[in-house]
């Protein structure tokens, strides 16, 4: 009964950077975190979804702070926007905690993104325990921390890069940020790199991956800091061990999404029959990748579902819709859980983000990566040669990935005897990934050694 009311007591602040690949793994990570009978209140510097998102997340409390960091100001630099960002997120949480301090359930932790290490000293500041959250992979991280640390320097001397308990790696393995001889903006560099400022400072550190699936990577960051917890795939429940009612999406969309189209379009296809294509909700192809990549689709001998954000259509081919209706569907938007679920999916074209990948191995489906940007360069490594579920698109010295490329991983995966083999690994990836999440699993095992550490602290 006591230990009962001590966690039903303990309130938790969650911080993520605004940015719905950092915003989703910490919100599903506060849904587990509330299935433990804890407080959690999800922190969002502005967005234009907080209203969807305080209706379907009952579980955890939804606080909006700083209406003025919508967005980027018109000709204002990322080093400005992002100091802008701390200032204000800075005020508007210390207004959050006294207010909650005055309540009876004062905070007592700030989980913060990792790329928000400014949060740690603010924690410290307020007499708060500070936790930082890492929702990239640990394989990233550890990148970035030897980067950090100068184990190695770009441009690279010899043509790989070798680091503990990582494969070996080439320039076009690395994150983009570090890949190239003049990155394309500091800022951006700086904030990845700023993570690791107070790496050593605080108590735990949790991480957005499970343990098989980086058993290697864990093992060593480990040993440079022995309380670092493996807590997701932060995956909706619904698609894992299905032990959190009602958590069958993240609560928040960024678009109209056309589901019963998607949906109802899928059951008239085969099993494994389609070819489901979508590379988020910020990239942008040029309008030659979008002719190569249309006619690559169209060349191809399966099925496919291609997501074309409004805003891009202009750059499809003329007529590529009508001339392409018979076999492929073309949507703006839809739910990307619910497609890669659907047993029609026989593979994912994408770019690599991290959500997207874990999403892909927690639901058995192979991937053809196309990397641009940020982190998806390492993940595309990762897909191809380590946990082999797919392939990694060739580009040519423009940068290109042409028809011909296009259509022969297609074939690859969806009727070749590589492509079978893919599929056998991406089964076994999915039921580890739901093993780490099931009771008694390692992702859930930390969890609740998480908050037990929590209680005690809190006594």
């Amino acid at each position: 009964m006591e230990s009962g009311k001590r966690v039903s007591e303990t309130h938790i602040m969650v911080l993520p950077f605004h940015a719905q690949g950092h915003i989703n793994p910490m919100l599903q990570f506060s849904k587990r975190l509330a299935s433990k009978g804890i407080k959690v209140t999800l922190v969002i510097a502005a967005t234009s979804n907080s209203q969807s998102m305080h209706a379907q997340t009952s579980s955890i409390n939804i606080e909006i702070i700083s209406e003025e960091l919508d967005r980027r100001q018109q000709e204002e630099s990322i080093e400005d926007y992002l100091e802008r960002f701390r200032i204000l997120a800075s005020q508007g949480l210390t207004a959050l905690l006294e207010k909650h301090n005055r309540s009876n359930h004062p905070a007592k932790i700030l989980i913060y993104d990792s790329v928000l290490p400014w949060a740690q000293d603010l924690a410290e500041h307020l007499g708060l325990d500070g936790v930082p959250f890492f929702t990239q992979s640990c394989a990233v991280s550890a990148i970035y921390y030897h980067f950090y640390q100068g184990v190695f320097n770009t441009p690279l001397e010899e043509s790989t890069v070798s680091m503990p308990s990582m494969p070996l790696l080439r320039v076009d393995d690395l994150p983009s940020f570090i890949n190239v001889k003049s990155p394309v903006d500091s800022a951006l560099l700086n904030l990845v790199l700023s993570q690791f400022s107070n790496f050593k400072k605080g108590k735990w550190i949790l991480c957005n991956t499970f343990d098989k699936l980086e058993d290697q990577v864990m093992k060593w960051m480990a040993s440079q800091r022995p309380l670092i917890k493996t807590i997701g795939p932060t995956v909706p429940s619904m698609y894992l061990d299905k032990r959190l009612e009602d958590d069958k999406d993240y609560g928040l969309s960024l678009f109209q999404q056309n589901v019963d189209t998607c949906i109802t379009w899928l059951d008239t296809k085969g099993i494994g029959s389609v070819v489901y294509v979508s590379f988020g909700s910020l990239a942008s192809l040029g309008e030659e990748q979008m002719e190569e990549l249309a006619w690559g689709l169209k060349r191809s001998n399966s099925h496919f579902m291609w997501v074309v954000r409004e805003l891009e259509k202009k750059k499809l081919p003329d007529n590529f819709i009508e001339e392409t209706s018979e076999k492929g569907l073309v949507v703006s938007w839809c739910c990307q859980l619910e497609v890669l679920a659907h047993k029609a999916v026989g593979c994912f074209m994408t770019h690599c983000g991290w959500n997207s990948t874990l999403e892909a191995l927690s639901l058995g489906v192979p991937m053809i990566a196309m990397p641009r940007f940020s982190d998806q360069t390492t993940n595309a490594k990762f897909v191809e040669d380590v946990w082999q579920v797919g392939v990694r698109v060739k580009a040519d010295e423009k940068g290109i990935v042409k028809r011909e490329e296009i259509e022969l991983c297609i074939s690859e995966i969806m009727e070749g005897e590589r492509g079978h083999e893919m599929k056998r690994n991406a089964a076994r990836w999915k039921e580890l990934a739901k093993e780490a999440v099931n009771e008694g699993g390692s992702s859930d095992k930390n969890l609740e050694e998480f908050v037990a550490e929590l209680l005690c602290s809190s006594d």
